[in-house]
């Protein structure tokens, strides 16, 4: 069995960590299976080169905070390499360049185009625990790359596809995926299986267990992913394709994101090309958009409203001030203070009601939903941020997700 293993930034945070991570990748190898090591930074290794950074350039050159951030994966790949090793286990440190993890010329926030292979697959036939960076790769010009926040995850998901593993595992600081945040809902559930589609719709709705791109990675090329404990045990979470011989539960998990902001313009004429004149100024900035609603009243005006990243608000509110001008009688009004809460699960595809269910529960505990947005297996509501945890919990003992699970 050939497994690739992925250690993020707290699990690698230390000596004595990294030691730690040496020991369980020694056991992966004493029963007999390959294994290829993906690491991210040190700790707060990063921020720390970020604020380096900002010291001397208060906004960096984007090739230069490549080159800068990539160092921080360069030590621990050592590290952990030399930890192995002084335990008589061969290993060999790759960064990205090295391995030549080929990506786009984007710097900051690059796509894996390709991993070649050679080099791994001659350490792995030499005996060698190959030991990769994450976050990192190099583009066609040779220059280096990121790969953006979480990145590592996709490296590790990338070199498991590219090398044909049987699994690609996720060490981190949790045991699995939950129910939901047990930091909010303290009897949260440990799943032990997830499919693709759930995992990310969560990724995408605020579970920060996974990085999205990552899961995209591993369902393209169906790369069974798990999720485990650094340093606990457990068999973790599963995450796969769906097994049409097992009953999906309604719903598997409730996730939630804090980060949002709500614009709305009321008064706008209904003709075609209207919204997307307003939301063109956004695109164009390269801002993402979450969730859309276009509303048409009876006297023939319409209403626009959705939702960016908190971060992005100030600057999108203006860009959609400056872009409504051109439609008279019509205002924006915006709302950085309001939360998205949302339910995932596959076996609403053929459960009726849901929804129902859940706007029950929120209209009993006088929730004012702003907006929602529904999928196939999830439905997604704004609601106010002071409220959202209230309606986590709620939301968690409405679908029954503190049972323990019969299997």
């Amino acid at each position: 069995m050939l497994v690739v293993q992925k250690y993020g930034g707290t699990s690698v945070g230390s000596v004595d960590l990294i030691n730690r991570v040496a020991a369980r990748v020694a056991a992966v190898r004493e029963r007999g299976d390959q294994i290829a090591v993906v690491v991210s930074a040190m700790g707060d290794s990063t921020d720390r080169l970020v604020d380096l950074a900002k010291q001397v350039m208060p906004e960096p050159t984007p090739r230069e905070m490549d080159v800068l951030l990539t160092t921080g994966e360069q030590v621990s790949i050592a590290l952990l390499a030399m930890a192995l090793n002084s335990r008589g286990i061969p290993a060999r440190s790759f960064t990205g360049a090295q391995v030549r993890v080929l990506t786009t010329r984007v710097h900051g926030r690059a796509r894996i185009e390709n991993v070649e292979t050679e080099r791994l697959r001659a350490a792995l036939d030499e005996g060698v625990v190959p030991i990769v960076a994450g976050f990192q790769g190099v583009d066609i010009d040779g220059n280096i790359t990121t790969i953006g926040r979480g990145g590592s995850d996709t490296t590790a998901v990338a070199l498991a596809v590219a090398l044909k593993a049987d699994e690609c595992q996720i060490l981190t600081d949790v045991d699995g995926v939950y129910t939901t945040d047990p930091r909010v809902v303290p009897d949260a559930r440990r799943l032990d299986r997830l499919t693709f589609e759930e995992m990310l719709e969560l990724a995408g709705q605020g579970s920060r267990v996974l990085h999205l791109r990552s899961v995209e990675f591993a369902a393209k090329y169906n790369i069974p992913l798990r999720v485990l404990a650094s340093f606990g045990s457990g068999p973790g979470t599963l995450i796969c394709k769906e097994d049409k011989r097992v009953e999906a539960p309604v719903v598997a998990g409730v996730a939630f994101n804090r980060d949002e902001a709500q614009i709305t313009v009321s008064g706008l004429p209904d003709s075609p090309g209207t919204a997307y004149s307003i939301l063109k100024p956004v695109s164009d900035a390269n801002i993402e958009i979450d969730m859309i609603v276009l509303a048409t009243s009876r006297s023939g005006s319409t209403d626009l409203s959705f939702t960016v990243h908190r971060d992005d608000y100030a600057q999108v509110f203006r860009l959609v001030q400056s872009a409504a001008r051109a439609h008279s009688g019509c205002f924006v009004v915006g709302n950085d203070r309001v939360a998205k809460l949302s339910i995932v699960g596959v076996g609403m595809r053929s459960h009726a009601g849901v929804a129902t269910q859940l706007f029950g529960m929120l209209a009993n505990a006088g929730v004012q939903m702003h907006l929602v947005s529904t999928s196939e297996i999830k439905i997604s509501v704004l609601v106010p941020e002071e409220q959202l945890e209230n309606c986590v919990s709620r939301t968690h003992r409405t679908f029954a997700l503190s049972r323990p699970s019969n299997g």
